[in-house]
């Protein structure tokens, strides 16, 4: 493991992480959305900046198609929202966890154990 792609990675990551809480939690608390569907919406839109920081400043493969990078980034982010999904409503249905702990919680195991290791040899291998 690379150490300074792996902190480029998690610096990209955090701000992924911010745009997803910043959407998750004005979702919630400013137009009362339903915890998990502020969830989901937060992913999506840190999924995206996600995918553009690694493409770009992370792994550094513009070269490489975005079609077929998007898909397979698109594959490990959809599991990654069902992971971060799941695990904000089982933390806070049955650890009753305020949602913004479980989400936490649920980020950073998913981040570290799942995201980074497929995005570096699924999503944005170099050839």
């Amino acid at each position: 493991m690379r150490t300074p792609r792996f902190l480029k990675a998690q610096a990209a990551s955090a701000a992924g992480t911010v745009l997803d809480f910043l959407v998750t939690i004005v979702c919630v608390e400013v137009f009362h959305s339903w915890y998990l569907l502020g969830t989901v919406l937060g992913n999506v839109a840190g999924g995206l900046a996600n995918f553009y920081l690694g493409r770009y400043f992370v792994f550094k493969v513009p070269e490489q198609r975005a079609r077929a990078q998007g898909v397979r980034y698109f594959l490990v982010w959809l599991g990654s929202l069902l992971l971060n999904a799941a695990g904000v409503y089982l933390f806070t249905q049955l650890l009753h966890l305020n949602y913004v702990y479980s989400k936490v919680v649920v980020s950073l195991l998913v981040g570290f154990g799942f995201n980074y290791f497929l995005q570096l040899h699924f999503v944005f291998q170099k050839s």
